[in-house]
């Protein structure tokens, strides 16, 4: 059966209002809700904006503090690898003179032949124990030379 309701326009079952009062949940617990979730999100808001805070003061630090040390460290590591880089063309050029010298060597050896070693051994024994160190008349010293 279809009543019209003098308040409004449109007509209503009877009994549907009262049913439909009784079944919507009170407003007040939705609102408690809203506001704790409300709460809950503010509070995730603030600590997230502790955290920001707290990365940009750690990135001051670093950029205050660490960048010039970094800096620092990298201008004396450029001047270990300039030293190391002298080094090995000093090595480079003392292995090219070692090569000369033991070319130099073994072509005197062939040339003029090598000593026996038991001759060597003998002349050790026999009381001349710097014949293998003699330098030769006109031929510079090789050990006392330095070479920088």
């Amino acid at each position: 059966m279809l009543l019209v309701d003098a308040d409004g326009p449109e007509p209503v079952r009877s009994g549907a209002r009262e049913l439909a009062v009784f079944l919507t949940p009170e407003p007040r617990a939705e609102a408690k809700e809203v506001e704790e979730t409300i709460e809950g999100m503010l509070l995730r808001l603030e600590e997230f904006c502790s955290l920001t805070d707290m990365i940009r003061s750690d990135t001051s630090q670093i950029l205050e503090e660490n960048i010039p040390l970094l800096k620092a460290k990298v201008t004396e590591i450029r001047g270990v690898y300039t030293k190391v880089d002298q080094l090995e063309a000093f090595v480079r050029m003392v292995g090219r003179q070692v090569a000369f010298l033991e070319a130099d060597v073994l072509r005197a050896e062939r040339d003029h032949g090598a000593f026996p070693r038991a001759l060597r051994r003998w002349l050790g024994t026999a009381g001349c124990p710097s014949f293998g160190n003699t330098v030769r008349a006109g031929a510079p010293d090789v050990r006392a030379a330095h070479v920088v």
